[in-house]
């Protein structure tokens, strides 16, 4: 990457690390990611190493990718290694799940979160925990005014990560949508704002207050920490097998609302994107799609459903 290139992707980046800053500095928090420099950047570019699963899916006698990412990460982690270098550098545009340093993009979701918080207050037990969750997270007491509270607890489970050392401010989706923008590369969002949110949110007030209780629960147990440094263990070792059995040791699908939940998260979204997927390479366009590992797995996990329709995908393993 050009001098030039690397100031603006220093540049797209420092906007994510401010916009995921603590909000106080007492003692017991996590320290806030530094923006790193240039010369930074590219020292730890020549030191990265191929982390995460990437398959080549080919139809039509042309190759796009498909790349399990983690939405967290350090600088050493969320730089890409050598094949996923290759891979990127040769498609014709990235494909995230949203683009979220597209300006109208990050409007729309605004505006989605806000129309999708549940008119009726949480109890007023729940909302307690859940503002001492987000008092715990070194965040502003309105931090999250205006956002559902699932969605709260999915923000706070990954923001609870930077006590180990892992920062959203670094999602390796981050890394890689700022390194495109900042080498010109196309841009392409899988999603719209709408349709995540509305997926995300779309529960009965009984199924949102199981969910929330249970979500309180093992941020306060340390539970989900542990899930996401396992998770992103695995990632970074590319262990793909056990990944694979992520629901047996997860214990994230606990009854039949998780389920629901985990099913909207993963499953629901996996079919749109596949169809998106499968939609732009037909257009004639050679894709570079880093999506979540999590929606690589399984039956109906991407690199499935890319077969199911007539794609050949092959795995590249780490080099």
């Amino acid at each position: 990457m050009s001098a030039r290139g690397w100031r603006a992707c220093a540049a797209l980046l420092g906007l994510l690390l401010a916009q995921a800053a603590c909000a106080k500095t007492a003692a017991d928090c996590p320290a806030s990611a530094a923006q790193p420099t240039p010369a930074e950047m590219q020292q730890a570019t020549a030191a990265a190493r191929d982390r995460g699963f990437l398959w080549r899916v080919s139809k039509d006698g042309r190759s796009s990718y498909l790349y399990g990412s983690l939405h967290l990460g350090s600088l050493a982690t969320a730089l890409p290694g050598p094949a996923t270098r290759e891979a990127l550098h040769s498609s014709d545009a990235l494909a995230l799940e949203l683009d979220l340093l597209d300006p109208d993009i990050r409007q729309r979701l605004a505006t989605s979160l806000r129309a999708g918080a549940r008119p009726e207050p949480l109890v007023q037990g729940l909302a307690k925990r859940l503002q001492a969750q987000v008092a715990a997270a070194c965040l502003a007491p309105a931090a999250m005014q205006g956002i559902p509270p699932l969605l709260q607890l999915a923000t706070l489970s990954a923001l609870a990560a930077r006590r180990d050392g892992l920062d959203p401010a670094f999602g390796v989706d981050a890394m890689l949508g700022a390194t495109a923008h900042a080498e010109g590369k196309p841009v392409l969002s899988l999603e719209t704002p709408e349709a995540q949110v509305a997926l995300l949110t779309d529960f009965s007030a009984n199924e949102e207050r199981e969910l929330i209780e249970q979500g309180l629960a093992d941020l306060e147990s340390g539970r989900a920490r542990r899930l996401v440094e396992r998770t992103a263990a695995i990632w970074a070792g590319s262990r793909l097998a056990e990944l694979e059995t992520y629901a047996q040791w997860c214990d994230c699908m606990r009854d039949e609302h998780e389920r629901r939940y985990m099913k909207r998260v993963l499953d629901d979204r996996n079919q749109e994107m596949a169809l998106a997927i499968a939609r732009l390479h037909g257009e004639g366009r050679s894709l570079f799609v880093a999506v979540g590992s999590l929606h690589m797995i399984g039956a109906n996990g991407l690199p499935a459903l890319l077969r199911a329709k007539g794609f050949q995908v092959e795995r590249i393993t780490p080099r």
